[in-house]
C-alpha cells in the first residue's frame, strides 16, 4: 500500500489523529527521547507486520513495546523485583527491560522469542500519544532497515515517505541513540544493547550488571538475537566507514593520511581534533561521548546526502558512557575498528 504521508507538528489535533490511526491498526511515526519510533499496536499481529513491511525489517529481529504507565505490563510479562527497582529508578527513560512474555503478546512482536522488551519513553509527545491511544505500542526506530536511525522528523520522511500515513514532528531527539536493552531473564542482569543508562548505573540498583560480548562484535553463526540492533546490519551509511581509536594527535595523523590518499572521502572527528585536520572535508561528532551519541546518526545521514564514498572517523574507547556510541559506530562500520 502506498500512503500520502503527512508530517504534522505534534499538537493536540495531530495526537488525536495519530491515536485513532493506531487504534485502527495503522503505523505512525513519533519522537522519543532516544530516536524516532515507528509504532503500531503491539497486540495486533497485522499491525505489527505492517511495521516490518514499512521498514523492510527481517522477521527475526524483535521489537520493543512502549507503554506510558507501569500497569500496562500486567498480563504481558513477568515483572520481577529487580525490574520493579529498575523501573523506579529509570522509568520513564531510555531503559528497555527484557522479561518473560505471556501468550497475550504475539510471537511476531518478539520474533518468536519467549521474552518481550518493554520500555516507557521520556518524551512529552511519546507519552501523550501512548496515553491517548492507551495501547502497548511496538516501535522500532523509524528508518528503513539497516539505515542510520532517525533523530528528526525529516529523517523519518526521507525513509518512510509513501510507506506510512503519519509522522508526528516533535523536533530533534535529545539522546540520539536507542535505549539500553537489559536482559532480566537470566541470573545476572545483562546489557544486550548499550544506551544512555550505563552498566554502572544499572549495577547501582541491582548490585551487578554484565555486558554481553556481542555488544562489540558481530553475532556468531547460529547465535540468536534477543534484542534489536544485534543480528543484522544496522545504522550504516552508504559509504564504507573505518573508525580509529587512540590519542588525538595519532588519530589526526591517520585521518589526514587516509583522506589524502582516498578520493571523495570525509572525516568525522571530535571537536578538539578538527583544527589538526586542516582544510579537509571534516565534521564534528562532538567532544564527549554524549555529544557523539546525539550527533552520530545526523552526521551519517549528512554523509549520504553529500554522496561521499569513504568515511574515516574518530571514536572513543568502548567503555563507560562511550559504550553506547561506540556500539553504534562499530556496527555502522561493519566492526572495521583500528587502534592507533
Amino acid at each position: 500500500m502506498i500512503f500520502d504521508t503527512r508530517c504534522l507538528p505534534a499538537d493536540a489535533e495531530s495526537l488525536l489523529l495519530a491515536a485513532e490511526l493506531l487504534r485502527q491498526g495503522r503505523v505512525v511515526a513519533f519522537p522519543t527521547e532516544t530516536v524516532y519510533g515507528l509504532g503500531a499496536d503491539a497486540l495486533n499481529e497485522s499491525a505489527v507486520r505492517a511495521i516490518f513491511a514499512a521498514k523492510e525489517r527481517p522477521a527475526d529481529n524483535p521489537l520493543i513495546v512502549h507503554v506510558w504507565r507501569r500497569e500496562q505490563l500486567s498480563g504481558l510479562c513477568a515483572v520481577t523485583e529487580a525490574a520493579e527497582r529498575l523501573m523506579d529508578a529509570f522509568w520513564p527513560g531510555p531503559l528497555t527491560l527484557l522479561m518473560e512474555k505471556t501468550p497475550k503478546v504475539p510471537d511476531v512482536t518478539t520474533a518468536g522469542l519467549p521474552s518481550v522488551a518493554m520500555r516507557s519513553p521520556d518524551h512529552p509527545v511519546a507519552r501523550a500519544l501512548l496515553k491517548a491511544c492507551d495501547l502497548p505500542i511496538a516501535a522500532p526506530s523509524a528508518n528503513r532497515s539497516g539505515r542510520p536511525s532517525p533523530t528528526s522528523a525529516a529523517h523519518v520522511l526521507e525513509d518512510m515517505r509513501g510507506r506510512i500515513p503519519l509522522i508526528l514532528d516533535g523536533g530533534e531527539c535529545r539522546v540520539g541513540v536507542e535505549s539500553t536493552v537489559l536482559d532480566l531473564t537470566g541470573e545476572i542482569p545483562t546489557v544486550l544493547r548499550p544506551g544512555a543508562v550505563t552498566p554502572r548505573m544499572i549495577a547501582g540498583i541491582t548490585g551487578q550488571c554484565a555486558v554481553a560480548p556481542s555488544v562489540m562484535r558481530p553475532l556468531m553463526e547460529g547465535e540468536t538475537a534477543p534484542s534489536p540492533g544485534m543480528k543484522h546490519k544496522h545504522y550504516a551509511p552508504k559509504a564504507k566507514m573505518t573508525v580509529y581509536i587512540g590519542a588525538d594527535e595519532r588519530v589526526a595523523r591517520v585521518l589526514r593520511e587516509q583522506y589524502d590518499r582516498t578520493e571523495n572521502a570525509a572525516l568525522l572527528a571530535q571537536t578538539q581534533v578538527l583544527p589538526l585536520l586542516g582544510d579537509r572535508r571534516a565534521f564534528s561528532i562532538g567532544s564527549t561521548p554524549a555529544e557523539g551519541a546525539h550527533l552520530l546518526f545526523q552526521r551519517l545521514r549528512e554523509m549520504d546526502d553529500l554522496g561521499v564514498s569513504r568515511i574515516f572517523a574518530q571514536g572513543w574507547e568502548p567503555e563507560g558512557d562511550a559504550l553506547a556510541v561506540m556500539n553504534r559506530m562499530a556496527r555502522a562500520a561493519g566492526f572495521d575498528i583500528v587502534h592507533v
